[in-house]
């Protein structure tokens, strides 16, 4: 554990301003679980990664007359992806080594946390929040806790070697007493993992490995690649069903990204969700999306988890919009492949899935030295940006992108810690992809509606749904928009004038709804407009 003195130190020369009677952010495990709507209080809003609002005061009725409400500019930000959490009316968002709390209703900054002390700056995707405590990794792969009225450290533990290639950028996942983390650097080879933490104490509990030890079960499915170099990273958050008490974690791609020649076999559990028990970090099963992956296919979309009658009878559901370009529902029990079908239409690396859900591969589809085109592109048919599932019009909202790349292998030899796949991905010139909107019948994959988002498909948001008939999400010239849930019918929009990666949400705050995002500096909110009495006149 890193010791506290330094940080605390930089905590006496940190500006605070404190507004009185603000921070009430205690938060029981028991107000995650069934979330007050009013709160945003994890990484998607609750557990089952639906990231649905019940609040209505914005609807299809009136969102035409949202306005901005304050936007709050982070210093030396170039690249927000962070998704703001809101509790009792207190904001906490993130950049690269730093935590700000601010006043929900107006902007105002409370408190800010900075860690000077870590070199690396990476994207930062959000806060966890248990009791009275806030948790945020660093670039350098720290877990750290803050207290949630000052911003005071409390504990900050490192998890993973920055020297060997480990880095982080998710938000970690708060349940019961732990907090659940993951790491990134899959792309220079570093094994990935998921481990928990005491949130009192920052005590690991426990870790599970994404690739196998040596003579463990799955080992054999990388032939003789040496598996401390085989990537599989957890570079986002994962979801959580507390009746079965079971972790749905999303792994990364296979290390070379785009070479498979001396990982022959599936690469096990590379590109795949796997649950975990929370209590132990034990696996209890697992489904692989993309055996073998040479297209950077990791997994890493958010796994939806629903109930729903399923051929007439009661399951327990995982839904999953794969980078891959298939979609794909699973019964969360036991990981049993119940059905799976392309929601894009550019799809050629594969005929379809076969009875157990595994892709039925197209030949000459792997990376050549000269070149082949194969879709869905090096960025996928979906990516990290948030689905959302509403369950009033039964519909599952996913970002979807329509394109293919030309995909080239290399006879050099990639090298550990280099950042090198085995060459890459790129479209053909004057080849533009076209990103959507899609709505999809979560038990069919029927495209029920689509939206087609301008800009040049170079950027990306994710979404969420609320039970006023909107769902939110950017486009990729900055604007915010909102579409009618029902129709995808565009109802109204405003210019961020930046660019657009991350997640919105919805809050409230003194009586009023919010939608709040971040952008590429700055956190914007909205509300819907209120005229202003001059004094002395009625």
């Amino acid at each position: 554990m890193r010791p506290l003195w330094p940080a605390l130190a930089l905590l006496a020369g940190a500006s605070f301003s404190f507004l009185a009677g603000e921070l009430a952010a205690q938060v029981r495990f028991e107000e995650i679980l069934r979330p007050p709507a009013e709160n945003w209080l994890s990484y998607s809003g609750d557990y089952s990664g639906r990231r649905h609002s019940q609040l209505k005061q914005i609807n299809t009725a009136n969102v035409g007359n949202v306005v901005s409400q304050w936007v709050y500019y982070i210093e030396g930000a170039k690249h927000l992806e962070c998704t703001p959490i809101v509790v009792n009316g207190v904001m906490y968002v993130t950049n690269s080594n730093e935590v700000h709390a601010l006043d929900a209703r107006t902007g105002r900054r409370i408190w800010l946390y900075q860690d000077t002390r870590t070199a690396r700056k990476d994207v930062n995707r959000g806060v966890a929040v248990l009791d009275h405590r806030v948790f945020f990794v660093t670039g350098d792969a720290h877990l750290v806790a803050l207290h949630a009225t000052t911003g005071a450290l409390l504990w900050d533990v490192e998890y993973a070697d920055v020297k060997r290639g480990y880095f982080a950028t998710l938000a970690p996942l708060a349940l019961k007493d732990k907090v659940i983390v993951g790491v990134s650097g899959g792309d220079s080879g570093m094994r990935g993992f998921v481990a928990a933490y005491s949130a009192s104490t920052g005590e690991e509990l426990w870790r599970f490995y994404t690739v196998p030890t040596t003579g463990e079960p799955g080992s054999e499915s990388w032939d003789k690649f040496p598996l401390e170099w085989a990537g599989a990273a957890t570079w986002m958050t994962g979801t959580y069903d507390p009746e079965l008490n079971l972790l749905f974690w999303p792994t990364g791609n296979p290390w070379p990204d785009f070479y498979g020649g001396d990982r022959q076999g599936d690469n096990l559990y590379s590109d795949s969700v796997v649950a975990l028990n929370a209590a132990t970090g034990k696996l209890k099963w697992y489904f692989q999306f993309t055996p073998h992956d040479t297209h950077d296919w990791d997994a890493q979309e958010f796994s939806v988890a629903l109930d729903a009658d399923w051929r007439g009878k009661p399951r327990k559901l995982l839904i999953h919009a794969n980078r891959n370009g298939f979609f794909y529902v699973l019964d969360r029990t036991n990981g049993q492949f119940l059905f799976g079908k392309p929601f894009v239409q550019k799809l050629n690396w594969a005929k379809g899935l076969n009875e157990r859900g595994r892709p039925i591969v197209a030949p000459n589809t792997d990376p050549t030295p000269t070149g082949v085109e194969v879709c869905p592109s090096v960025r996928g048919a979906s990516n990290w940006m948030s689905p959302s599932y509403n369950p009033e019009t039964r519909l599952f909202y996913v970002p979807t992108l329509e394109q293919c790349d030309t995909y080239t292998s290399s006879s050099r030899k990639p090298e550990p810690m280099k950042n090198f796949g085995g060459t890459g991905a790129e479209p053909k010139p004057n080849q533009v992809g076209q990103f959507y909107m899609r709505a999809l019948d979560p038990l069919t994959a029927e495209i029920r509606w689509e939206h087609p988002m301008p800009g040049p498909a170079t950027m990306w948001t994710g979404t969420v749904s609320t039970a006023g008939g909107l769902v939110f999400a950017g486009d990729d010239d900055g604007h915010l928009i909102a579409l009618d849930a029902k129709t995808g019918r565009d109802l109204w929009y405003f210019y961020t004038g930046q660019l657009l990666t991350a997640s919105p949400i919805t809050y409230m705050a003194g009586g009023k709804q919010y939608v709040a995002i971040a952008t590429a500096t700055s956190i914007f909110s909205f509300a819907l407009f209120e005229p202003q009495t001059a004094p002395g006149r009625p």
